[in-house]
């Protein structure tokens, strides 16, 4: 039997605050561009720097959550699977459009809490419910 994987994971920072839109029969869908960036040395020892961009794809329950919580500059983490889409341009020319269907996204970045007094950061990320974690410990 053969076995095939289509997995992708990134981790970087949003270009502008994702669109929410809706299909006629009602599925959210929120799509938004990811950029990751590379650096390294080149053999004169000088660093360069390579920035790559992704458009990500998200569906149902997941876009609603991208759509509140995450916004330009946000850093995440986005994991899905990778998705070509095929369609005919204005002069009947195939064009190719490959992009991330995300099914799980972290948020990264650290935000203050409001009643913390300033000194505390609110650790939670997408939609994960941590209470519930901290109600199975048995001690």
């Amino acid at each position: 039997m053969s076995r095939s994987l289509n997995k992708v994971m990134l981790i970087g920072n949003v270009g502008k605050d994702p669109e929410v839109n809706y299909t006629p029969s009602g599925i959210p869908v929120a799509q938004f561009r990811l950029a990751t960036t590379e650096q390294w040395r080149d053999k004169d020892g000088q660093y360069q720097e390579h920035t790559e961009w992704h458009t990500i794809v998200a569906w149902r329950g997941l876009a609603e959550v991208i759509g509140k919580l995450v916004h330009r500059g946000s850093r995440i983490y986005v994991e899905g699977k990778l998705q070509t889409r095929i369609f005919d341009d204005q002069h009947g020319n195939k064009k190719y459009f490959t992009e991330v269907v995300a099914d799980n996204m972290l948020m990264l970045d650290s935000k203050k809490t409001e009643d913390s007094g300033g000194g505390g950061y609110d650790t939670s990320v997408g939609d994960s419910d941590n209470s519930r974690l901290e109600d199975d410990i048995p001690f």
